[in-house]
């Protein structure tokens, strides 16, 4: 480490403040389901996920590998272009955050990288097969994939328990919520916090401290790690309120069914090396557990909103991205200027957020918003789906069949809106 330049340091400081916001903006993938149960209370459920995210930054560096040394070209990129690709990722983390938009923060760094580079190189230094098969593809593969496993588990999910009482099972998929929100949690680590360390190794290439094709350093993967895990526990609490009302009504067997399938998932993707967006798996999946229990309906106007915020988040962010590194190409000052003014919007956004807080305290307050009717997908899926035996019934919050005669009477099932 004692060749890095203070350019290089700055590089890598700035990519730890992304890595911080990403954790912060993905804590709903994981979390908001577990919370807007019960299951957890908030600032335990931030907890957990953070200290798994900081565990799972150590399982493999398969994804780092794929966006230090693949999607761009090493030679001919200047330490400046990542520089100029990290702001133009961090602004559009933040400003999505102040909106409570779940969008994908590994798209808004892909963008970032890729805007730069065009602007510093052209075309030549992006390397567009790799942007195909190991971003887009698996951008649009993985909310489908996630969301079709979240169906059928969900459907198996009641099939098994179809002869068994609600209440006999409300402990066990409790505790199968927060393991499984644990699960997802250990994914991310993997895949996201991954993304950093391939950054801050492709800067260091660029700067020459390492050489072309090299792992990360172990200073790397825990600074990474530390930073995703610290942006975790302090929780994205606009986005979790934005998760937890609006996509779909899910009980506790449908939330658990989903996140096991968005976690295998990100799990069997970090390792492939595909990069993907586990906010997009993580959507996929709720959407399809809510598919997969007859009744259940899908907020398609909720999801449109997040559909749009995922097509744009890559173009945004390279454009800012773009921005920035024609900034920096001027000098010294234009780096200079670039980072006041990275810093200087970051505090707008910071004080916008402070006109209308949102924390642990008061993430769960909102009401839930009114019901959408089933549209065109949800109602045919539906009509097609068999009613789980002893399941729920046909209504959105569903309850238990009533007792028999000198039976206990059972309290109605806890519904989460996700």
């Amino acid at each position: 480490m004692e060749h890095i330049t203070l350019l290089l340091a700055i590089v890598i400081v700035t990519a730890l403040v992304f890595d911080f916001t990403n954790g912060f903006h993905d804590t709903a993938n994981a979390m908001a389901t577990t919370i807007s149960t019960g299951a957890l209370k908030p600032k335990t459920a931030v907890a957990m996920s953070a200290v798994l995210n900081l565990v799972g930054a150590f399982l493999s560096v398969e994804v780092a590998k794929t966006i230090s040394g693949g999607l761009i070209n090493e030679q001919g990129i200047q330490t400046e272009v990542i520089f100029a690709a990290l702001v133009g990722a961090i602004l559009w983390n933040l400003f999505t955050w102040l909106l409570g938009l779940p969008s994908s923060s590994s798209h808004a760094l892909f963008g970032g990288l890729i805007g730069a580079t065009l602007m510093s190189v052209g075309t030549s230094g992006v390397n567009g097969g790799v942007v195909v098969t190991k971003v887009l593809l698996p951008a649009l593969a993985a909310p489908l994939v996630a969301g079709l496993a979240a169906m059928l588990a969900t459907r198996l999910t009641y099939r098994i328990g179809r002869n068994t009482a609600e209440k006999d099972t409300a402990k066990g998929y409790r505790a199968g919520q927060i393991a499984s929100a644990g699960l997802v949690s250990l994914a991310h680590g993997t895949n996201d916090a991954q993304k950093t360390m391939g950054v801050i190794t492709l800067a260091l290439v660029t700067g020459g401290v390492l050489a072309p094709g090299s792992n990360p350093p172990m200073w790397v993967i825990v600074s990474a790690g530390v930073a995703i895990a610290l942006g975790t526990y302090l929780g994205g609490w606009r986005i979790i309120r934005t998760m937890g009302k609006g996509l779909t009504d899910l009980q506790p067997q449908q939330g658990f069914a989903a996140q096991t399938s968005a976690a295998t998932v990100i799990l069997a993707s970090s390792h492939l090396g595909f990069s993907l967006s586990t906010t997009q798996s993580c959507s996929g999946a709720v959407m399809g557990a809510g598919l997969g229990r007859k009744g259940g309906v899908v907020r398609w106007s909720t999801a449109t909103r997040m559909f749009i915020a995922w097509g744009l988040t890559l173009p945004a962010a390279g454009l800012v991205a773009a921005g920035a590194e024609f900034l920096t190409k001027q000098g010294p000052w234009g780096i200079a200027v670039t980072a006041a003014l990275l810093v200087g919007l970051s505090a707008v956004i910071w004080l916008a957020s402070r006109r209308q807080p949102v924390d642990h305290t008061n993430v769960n307050e909102s009401g839930e918003p009114a019901a959408e009717p089933a549209g065109v997908v949800t109602a045919a899926i539906a009509a097609v789906t068999p009613p789980p035996v002893g399941g729920p019934s046909s209504e959105i919050a569903a309850t238990i069949p009533a007792p028999g005669p000198g039976e206990p009477t059972a309290e109605p099932a806890r519904t989460a809106t996700v």
